[in-house]
């Protein structure tokens, strides 16, 4: 499925197997989770993609010499420059990255850097793997920068939502989760995954929060979280992409209450969450897709229509 200008559907195309090239692989694509970084991608809200380009950053396939490995966001680093070599390649300036800048796992064959492939967990079917390589590595990371945080409030419970909530609750964390107002589906999802209270997003938990993850690209969260923040608090902007954040007071952020932004992740968060899931073990619930679908799924997430992860089977 190929993205030949932003904003456009994604049109079905015959494309020539790829050849994997000095250091990459090539997989024979068995599945490919649908992320809202796509939905930025096809949008527009992301410039200057590849184009034309083959979607999706959440592969599961198999190589040549057949071993199944997760292919993520993160396609290549330059190894050089001043992030690379202080452990932060997720800032490395000239990064580049699956399904925006290289052509994608919506599509029976992809190409990847081996460097920045992962084996895939036993235990995990293909679909049910897929989520773990963006919605469950970026969560991760929103956790980790979350710090010790006992009373977590979880904004948005989409696809990495739901898995970070299962790595919390894991960790004897306490949860609050924030939905959208009347949408009493993801309001019972949250407390199914063991959220001890879940209102609207607009809302006031009943006991302050020590951190706050928002998942859902509305800049209006942020000073929502703020407010729901006890002193020295953090909250955590987990997406690549977020509506203007409006003004607020300084009273919101004073008593050292933070505001911080995720991005991309590193290697080492990829092995660290892919040897953790299975301990806690992450469970994800799926929606699939078939391939020529990749459209419909990506009309549903962008109504907030997908319970847990849409992912593509190929």
């Amino acid at each position: 499925m190929v993205l030949q200008r932003q904003r456009e559907a994604l049109q079905l195309r015959d494309l020539p197997v790829p050849e994997p090239g000095e250091g990459r692989v090539r997989l024979r694509v068995l599945a490919c989770g649908v992320c809202r970084t796509d939905l930025h991608v096809v949008d527009g809200d992301l410039e200057r993609p590849k184009l034309p380009l083959v979607p999706g950053h959440q592969i599961v396939g198999v190589t040549d010499d057949g071993r199944r490995l997760g292919v993520p966001w993160l396609g290549w680093t330059d190894g050089v420059c001043r992030y690379c070599v202080s452990g932060r390649e997720n800032l490395c300036e000239s990064a580049r990255f699956t399904g925006y800048d290289l052509d994608g796992g919506y599509a029976e064959y992809a190409v990847a850097d081996e460097r920045y492939c992962f084996p895939i967990p036993e235990g995990y079917d293909d679909l049910q793997a897929a989520p773990l390589l963006c919605a469950g590595l970026i969560g991760y990371r929103s956790l980790r920068l979350a710090g010790d945080a006992e009373r977590l409030g979880l904004y948005g419970f989409g696809a990495s939502a739901h898995i970070v909530a299962q790595v919390a609750r894991h960790q004897g964390r306490r949860l609050f989760g924030f939905v959208r107002r009347g949408d009493e589906a993801a309001r019972a999802f949250a407390l199914e995954l063991g959220c001890e209270w879940a209102g609207a997003s607009d809302e006031l938990p009943p006991e302050q929060l020590d951190a706050a993850i928002v998942f859902a690209p509305a800049g209006e969260l942020v000073p929502a979280a703020l407010r729901a923040l006890a002193r020295g608090g953090a909250v955590v902007c987990a997406g690549i992409h977020m509506s203007d954040i409006p003004s607020f007071p300084y009273e919101l952020l004073w008593e050292e209450r933070l505001v911080r932004s995720v991005a991309n992740l590193t290697r080492r968060d990829g092995e660290e969450f892919l040897a953790l899931a299975p301990q806690v073990p992450v469970r994800t619930e799926v929606e699939v897709f078939e391939l020529e679908q990749a459209n419909e799924a990506l009309d549903r997430l962008r109504r907030g229509e997908i319970r847990g992860a849409a992912v593509l089977r190929i």
